[in-house]
């Protein structure tokens, strides 16, 4: 049973939130030289917000539930922690919507998670940048920790808002973490109906779905490049980082069931908003929606390796878009 591992020690919030490392160059975890003065991104950061997330304590983070509230605390504690302002309408927006249940439909109380950086070229356009921090909570006495789905997502967010404090954007960025995607994308369609900005203010949704598992088969899958076929010759040229590269697909008419993605996550409630998006994400595995998703299946290495090329894929649209 899951829940006997609930004792496990666990990284306190504070040294969390001080910890600091290599730079995010890659999967080599070499060092470039001394730490920046700002706020700087690090692969043994990287590696603790996913661990902290996933932790039996938090009881598979759940919507409405007190493990959902508790990482929506440590990730509020994140945001502060690097800066990253509140938007003017707050930095949460909270919801009540009908979600899907193995018991049937319920009512969800959920709460998005909202930061900003402003751009410095086009600060009137916006790049939004998701990540659920939901996973499905506790069934049959099991904890479904949701280590890849989506502690990983949450935490490559993070790392790329970490980089943008050193180096900000030219775009304003919008990092939202959501609530209810396992319910059914209630917190993206709830942004979209009640966005901070306007909507045709938004140039792209960026958005992070299980990004540490890549070691299946090296990719970390694009999807959304066939609705947007601007988009793809941006990305293309980004250079593999170790042992994972961009590839790209999962959204054509030829691409049915579960290889097609266009709205496998957050993102589909940009899409149906006619707001243009982009899935990053790796492939399906053995520890998919189990309780065996643990931040001990991941390994380090790749997943550091997926966060940077995820960083450099933001960088090369940030400086194409609206030109």
């Amino acid at each position: 049973m899951r829940l006997s591992r609930l004792s496990r020690p666990l990284l306190p919030l504070a040294a969390a939130l001080m910890l600091s490392g290599c730079s995010l160059l890659g999967g080599t975890g070499e060092v470039a030289g001394p730490p920046a003065a700002a706020p700087e991104v690090t692969n043994a950061q990287l590696l603790a917000d996913v661990r902290i997330l996933s932790a039996d304590d938090m009881e598979g983070r759940d919507t409405g539930a007190p493990g959902g509230e508790r990482a929506r605390s440590y990730i509020v504690a994140r945001l502060e922690a690097l800066g990253v302002a509140a938007p003017g309408m707050g930095r949460l927006q909270t919801f009540e919507a009908r979600g899907r249940t193995r018991e049937g439909v319920k009512t969800f109380n959920g709460t998005n998670i909202i930061g900003v950086i402003p751009g410095t070229r086009v600060g009137g356009r916006y790049i939004v940048v998701t990540a659920h921090y939901d996973h499905v909570g506790v069934n049959d006495g099991q904890v479904f920790n949701g280590a890849d789905d989506n502690a990983s997502g949450v935490a490559t967010m993070l790392a790329l808002a970490a980089e943008l404090k050193r180096t900000p954007p030219e775009h304003s960025v919008l990092f939202v973490a959501l609530d209810g995607e396992e319910r059914g994308l209630l917190g993206a369609t709830h942004f979209v109906e009640a966005p901070p900005v306007p909507l045709e203010s938004i140039s792209l949704n960026l958005n992070f779905d299980m990004t540490a598992r890549a070691e299946t088969d090296g990719k970390l899958w694009v999807t959304g490049t066939w609705q947007n076929p601007n988009l793809r010759p941006i990305l293309e040229p980004i250079p593999a980082d170790g042992a994972v590269a961009l590839a790209f697909g999962k959204d054509t008419p030829q691409d049915t069931g579960e290889d097609n993605w266009v709205e496998a996550s957050d993102h589909a409630a940009f899409y149906r908003a006619g707001v243009p998006f982009l899935y990053l994400g790796v492939n399906y595995h053995a520890d998919y929606h189990r309780p065996s998703d643990d931040f001990e299946r991941i390994t380090p290495s790749v997943f550091i390796s997926a966060t940077a090329v995820s960083i450099a894929a933001f960088h090369a649209l940030d400086r194409a878009l609206d030109r």
